[in-house]
């Protein structure tokens, strides 16, 4: 018996629906029986939600459906009664200008369709970038018994017999391009082989990354994270989801029970120990702001640095989620800090009644190439940095795993870009005025100037640089960085410059110096030089344009908080509950 098991079972939500002999409840039962449902199904059954992200627009859980097949059956086999319903599919791959610009928007589908529905529990089927949030962001401000089922990973890719992976082939290959080092016919050649199966990126890119995060939240069964999509154990853990929420049905195992401070903890860690995405930072800030936890940005330093990156995959290392998982999964990961008194709380409850400890002490572990032992890591100090200093007075947020070490101490002369467009235009310009030393900035990309936050932050660099053999250098910006790519890249500039932040002020020709040890970031002109600059700037008329033709563009601009706050909407923030609202009729 699980250590949430309750007496009695709480009063099921579905039955206000479903649950009377009155009008009403002959009007909700009547119309879903014309689906062909017996009456039994709604004589004191748990309704089940399965939150679906299934779209062929989102080629990531294009498989979603037969995902929830199997999630219905293991409903069905404990005893509640599936409902599939869609919400908003916010695809990475395709949507525009960015799927950040929409994770706040299916969120709030998300938390609408769950409250004003017969739902007692519900299932989040989640894979794609920022449909994890999203969901998570939803079911979190309803607070019902909730488990996550991700898509899973899809196959290595293949180029020339060799393994690729997803979205990193993509910013490596078309540097090379650019370096004159292979021909556009090699390029186009490894388009077909990056992508042959269902299923995430297969790197440890944001959607991995956001897989493990719910994992080591344990808002998932063990193993979810790493199953790849087409790997029949997938649909097993889907069948074993559904059984489970049921039985979190009759526990009252909420949402608020498993997302504590101590979970977020875990999660931190665990982000270092597998060289995690940058977005992370974001996406956790905002789920724990909707389920009432509160997550600052240094608490990435507090409870992150020092952590070593255990997992050896791209985009930090070489291998990829096959591999992962053939080695032993997120478990293999979280029972090696375990060992090594590095998980932060141990007794953290997960959505199987166990705590994370309880569901890893005795994981196996196949390969230490792969998941490496604590005395030989991929980076002995994994955990992200966050930075401070003039430059950014909020924060902003650089990957070591992903960095070259050289320059996580550098200090150069700006090129600035006043936003993607000017960046560009000028980039590859024969006469720009750039060298190796130099730091590349680019403005106006953060939630309000490039509304979304797109993933543009990794900019490419110079061609003529890349011609010269150089590989990296340093680049800041208020924009992200797809968890694909890699980098000296410092992030989430905060406060961005579309919202007055000191990154508007800098000039070309400027001194930057970065310390990333430190968490230091410093433009080196007085306060009174600063100060002079920003006053001449409009901070709104990056976003004039955009928010004047109203429609949700507007909403967002006018309302998405900054990314050391988690981009999330000032008015979602916060766990408004599941009560059952009034009738319709």
């Amino acid at each position: 018996m699980s250590s949430s098991k309750t007496s009695s079972k709480p009063t099921l939500r579905s039955a206000e629906w479903f649950g009377t002999a009155d009008k009403n409840g002959f009007m909700y039962r009547s119309w879903m029986k014309n689906q062909g449902i017996p009456d039994h199904e709604f004589q004191g059954k748990p309704i089940i939600g399965i939150c679906n992200t299934w779209s062929e627009l989102t080629p990531c859980n294009a498989h979603f459906r037969k995902i929830a097949d199997h999630v219905k059956k293991g409903v069905l086999e404990a005893g509640g009664y599936p409902v599939e319903f869609p919400v908003f599919s916010n695809g990475e791959s395709n949507l525009r200008p960015t799927a950040m610009f929409t994770r706040n928007l299916a969120s709030m589908d998300v938390e609408e369709a769950i409250r004003g529905n017969p739902i007692d529990a519900v299932v989040l089927l989640v894979g794609c970038d920022k449909t994890t949030p999203a969901l998570l962001m939803g079911a979190a401000s309803c607070d019902i018994p909730t488990i996550v089922v991700t898509g899973g990973p899809m196959l290595n890719g293949k180029q020339e017999g060799r393994d690729i992976g997803s979205g990193t082939v993509v910013w490596r290959l078309s540097e090379e391009v650019k370096a004159g080092k292979i021909s556009m016919h090699d390029f186009m050649a490894a388009e077909a082989g990056m992508s042959r199966s269902a299923g995430t990126c297969n790197t440890m890119g944001t959607a991995s990354t956001m897989a493990c995060m719910a994992e080591s939240l344990g808002v998932s069964l063990p193993h979810n994270a790493a199953i790849p999509a087409v790997d029949s154990r997938r649909y097993v853990l889907a069948h074993l989801s559904g059984n489970r929420i049921v039985e979190m049905v009759d526990e009252d195992l909420r949402l608020s029970k498993v997302l504590t401070r101590g979970a977020f903890e875990n999660a931190i860690r665990t982000n270092a120990a597998i060289g995690g995405s940058t977005n992370a930072v974001i996406h956790l800030k905002a789920i724990a702001g909707r389920i009432g936890v509160d997550l600052a940005l240094d608490d990435w330093t507090r409870i992150g640095r020092g952590t070593p990156t255990l997992v050896d995959l791209q985009p930090s290392g070489r291998f990829l989620m096959e591999e992962f998982y053939y080695a032993g999964g997120l478990p293999a990961v979280l029972r090696r800090l375990g060992e090594a008194d590095r998980l932060p709380n141990k007794d953290a409850l997960t959505v199987n009644g166990k705590t994370l400890w309880d569901n890893v002490v005795e994981a196996p572990q196949y390969n230490d190439e792969v998941i490496r032992p604590l005395d030989n890591p991929l980076v002995e100090d994994g955990g992200m940095c966050v930075l401070h200093g003039n430059l950014a007075p909020k924060g902003a947020v650089l990957k070591p795993s992903a960095a070259t070490p050289e320059l996580m101490t550098h200090r150069g002369r700006a090129v600035v870009f006043e936003d993607f467009d000017d960046y560009k235009a000028r980039i590859n310009d024969p006469d720009l005025d750039v060298d190796a030393d130099s730091v590349l900035v680019m403005k106006h990309c953060g939630p309000r100037g490039y509304h979304g936050m797109a993933e543009v932050g990794n900019m490419g660099l110079p061609a003529k640089l890349l011609e010269q053999g150089v590989t990296d250098m340093v680049r800041i910006s208020d924009a992200r960085m797809s968890g694909t790519a890699y980098g000296t890249v410092v992030l989430h500039v905060a406060p961005e410059a579309a919202a007055g932040g000191p990154l508007a002020a800098v000039r070309n020709g400027d001194w930057i110096e970065l310390d990333a040890y430190a968490g230091k970031l410093h433009l080196d002109i007085g306060d009174e030089e600063l100060q002079a600059r920003l006053a001449e700037h409009d901070p709104t008329q990056a976003s004039r344009q955009i928010a004047s033709s109203g429609g949700y563009r507007q909403l967002y601009i006018e309302h998405v908080l900054q990314a050391d706050e988690g981009c999330d909407f000032d008015f979602l923030v916060g766990c408004r509950g599941a009560d059952v609202p009034r009738h319709s009729h």
